[in-house]
This record gives C-alpha cells, structure tokens and sequence, in this order.
C-alpha cells in the first residue's frame, strides 16, 4: 500500500498545518476554504492541488478536526467541511439556527486500522477484545496472546471524527478507560506505536505503513476489498460537508473523486473508492 506520507511529498505546497495553492482566479478573487479532518486531510490536499491546476482556483485546506470543521461550516468561515465521521445532531441543529443546510458528500471509503509495534506476536484481536483494551478491563497483552507487558492505550482527542467512529463502530458506544493516552492526529498515533513496544492505536487505512502492524480484527484484514464490501468491522465513509446542494465550484471539488484523477488519487494515498 501506498502510504500517506509518500503521497504528501509529491503535493505541491503541502505543509502541516494545510495547504494553500494560488493561481490566476487570485486576481479575480476566487477561493475555496476547506476546514476539519486530519484522516480526510490528505485527500483535500491532493484534490486542491488538482483543483488548482486545472481550474486556477485558490484553495486553502485546515486540519483542525472533524467537529472544528462542522463548526467552520456553521460559521460560514469555510465552504467544505472535511468530517470522518457524520454530522451530529446537536450539529445539525446549530447549523439550521444559523440558516446552513449541511449537505453529505462521501468521497472516499476507510477502515480504522487496529496498530501495535511490528515486534508484538499478538497476531489478531477480536472486536471484544478491542473494547475491553480501551475500557480497561483488559491491561496486559498476555490476556490477548501477547508477551507479558502492560498494554499501553492510545487514543485520539475528544474533537476528533475518528475518534467517534471507533467508539461507535469498535466499542458500540463504550466510554475510553481515563487510562488512555491521548494523540492528536492519525500521524501521531502511527509515530507514538512504531517507537512504543507494547501500544496500541488505531487510524486510517491510509495512514498504515511498514513502521506498524496493522492487525486483523475478527480474522479480518484491514484491505481495499474488505473495506469496500463491508465485511471489515471497523469500516467507515469520508465526507465533505457543503451549505446546500453543491453547485459550480463547489461542486466541482466533491465531485473529484467521482474522476478519473481522483479516483487514482484515492488509491494512491491508501483509502478506498467509493465510486
């Protein structure tokens, strides 16, 4: 699979924080601001560096978490929400009181992949299992099949999309053990397992590379085929929220991944295609 990060070097203007590419539409005053997902984050760079190319429209893209972007596009401060998971309702209401109406854009599929350091012998978890890690009722890798160690926790921050998606798809809801450890991105997550022995974390598909083991969960592998048909338990959409139908530009950018191009930029960085 190809990874995340390999994907990032080829983007021109790519950086942490977004990604900002201009061209003639500058004078002209067109621009897109895109705002929310880290896990949806570089699929928004890939598609605004096309974007751009091929229409010289600016766009600029924020990671600041699938709630901050919900958020953004309440506000009207962004014209795309990039969310890893749905909108909530307490969401959907805010954004009717502020006369938005959130439309559902799915551009991609993901599977949240269970991770662990390359050197654990665990070779697979079952869904129960999985939440007995994170509610606390299991805390030594030798309860799993593993050598025994102390498991150590890791989770994502409390704004994060796909951090609702794994408390819904993995733990049916079940509140994280106040044991865990907290990352800020799927990126961090993947750092923290592959330099800590005995971790745990989750993140998407996208983000898996050699540097972590990415576990089978219910004897199913995290991979395209099993993402795309279902059968991987902890699969999930990717969205692009927009105020209304999209129309003209707009619609132009959630409709990339319906292209040949961003169906290649799909596959290329690791997620999976929805169309």
């Amino acid at each position: 699979m190809k990874t995340v990060n390999m994907f990032r070097r080829v983007l021109f203007g790519a950086s942490v924080f977004g990604l900002m590419v201009s061209g003639n539409a500058m004078a002209e005053g067109k621009k897109l601001v895109l705002d929310g997902s880290t896990t949806v984050g570089p699929l928004a760079k890939a598609f605004a560096s096309h974007f751009t190319k091929t229409t010289g429209i600016e766009v600029t893209v924020s990671e600041s978490g699938s709630g901050n972007g919900a958020k953004s596009l309440i506000n009207k401060t962004c014209d795309i929400a990039d969310m890893s998971r749905p909108m909530k309702e307490n969401e959907l209401e805010a954004a009717k009181g502020q006369g938005v109406t959130p439309v559902q854009n799915v551009v991609a599929l993901d599977g949240l992949a269970m991770i662990v350091h390359p050197s654990n012998r665990v070779k697979g978890l079952t869904k129960e299992q999985i939440r007995g890690i994170y509610t606390g009722t299991v805390t030594n890798w030798k309860d799993v099949g593993g050598a025994p160690a102390p498991i150590v926790v890791i989770q994502r921050e409390s704004n994060s999309g796909t951090q609702d998606s794994f408390k819904e798809l993995a733990l049916d809801g079940a509140k994280v053990s106040e044991k865990a450890e907290t990352q800020a991105s799927n990126g961090a997550i993947k750092t923290r397992v592959a330099t800590t022995k005995n971790a745990i974390g989750f993140i998407g598909l996208g983000f898996v590379d050699r540097s972590v083991k990415a576990l089978p969960i219910d004897g199913i592998k995290a991979e395209v085929k099993t993402v795309k048909n279902g059968t991987y338990p902890l699969h999930r959409k990717l969205f692009m929220y927009t105020n209304g139908q999209p129309k003209g530009d707009i619609k132009k950018f959630v409709d990339i991944p319906k292209t040949p191009a961003g169906k290649k930029m799909i596959n290329e960085i690791g997620f999976v295609n929805n169309y």
